[in-house]
């Protein structure tokens, strides 16, 4: 399918090449790659070769999106981990949001994958089942988007400003499938959740840790932050913390 749309300023994929350990970045449903460039930047300041992919149907346009399957962005993550195990010899991910459920995704069918981070990611979403549920039977196509839920004034994600009620369903199915297998994780986990998530419920990343198999595994709570906790009073925490991670995990 060839792309008619245009990718928005600040949504396009970001790459900086580095040493031989990689970290592919992210972003969530219906938002950009602009939540993750924060910190991809810090990962790239300490050396680290950072990959950060656009999902199809991301950072164009809604009618895009609506058009797109969660395969397509499960294709869009697999991308981005083949493109850094070309040139890296290990490879660690973080994603924010769904791109934490694409996190756990890739680390179910990965084992190679040295270290996951993922941040408010999503594996059960009641209120958008329900949401969905009163909405596929209708001629509703597009309703208010769920963006930009950031306790820092003045501090504005680039996302959709409405959801495409289809790509809700491929939300949901891919949350469950990979909600399903999360036994199939092993690898080492920092698992970040914000106290207060407006979109997320919290009990999604506590329910992550207490499902995987991974032994190294830690639970840090974003205090200061909502759901876009990497655009958040929390950002910096995050970038030290996942640093920090990576540094005690590599030779």
């Amino acid at each position: 399918m060839t792309n008619a749309f245009p990718v928005i300023k600040e949504a396009e994929a970001f790459y900086y090449p580095g040493n031989t350990t990689g970290i592919l970045v992210i972003h969530g449903f219906t938002g950009t790659t602009q939540s993750m460039h924060y910190l991809g930047k810090q990962f790239a300041e300490e050396g680290f070769t950072v990959f950060g992919p656009r999902l199809t149907g991301h950072g164009t346009d809604p009618e895009d999106m609506e058009q797109r399957t969660y395969h397509d962005w499960i294709e869009s993550a697999e991308n981005g981990l083949e493109k850094l195990q070309a040139t890296c010899e290990e490879v660690f991910v973080a994603g924010l949001s769904m791109g934490g459920t694409l996190t756990l995704y890739l680390a179910e069918n990965h084992p190679e994958i040295k270290g996951i981070m993922p941040i408010n990611a999503a594996t059960h979403m009641p209120d958008l089942i329900e949401n969905y549920a009163s909405l596929k039977d209708t001629e509703t196509r597009f309703v208010p988007g769920i963006g930009s839920d950031i306790k820092q004034e003045d501090t504005q994600e680039l996302a959709y400003k409405q959801t495409p009620v289809k790509s809700m369903k491929e939300g949901i199915d891919l949350f469950e499938m990979v909600r399903r297998n999360l036994g199939d994780v092993k690898a080492p986990a920092i698992i970040f959740s914000s106290a207060v998530d407006h979109v997320v419920p919290p009990e999604n990343s506590q329910e992550i840790y207490d499902s995987i198999s991974s032994e190294d595994r830690e639970f840090v709570v974003l205090e200061n932050s909502y759901h876009v906790a990497t655009l958040d009073n929390d950002k910096e925490l995050i970038a030290k913390k996942c640093v920090k991670f990576v540094r005690n995990r590599i030779g």
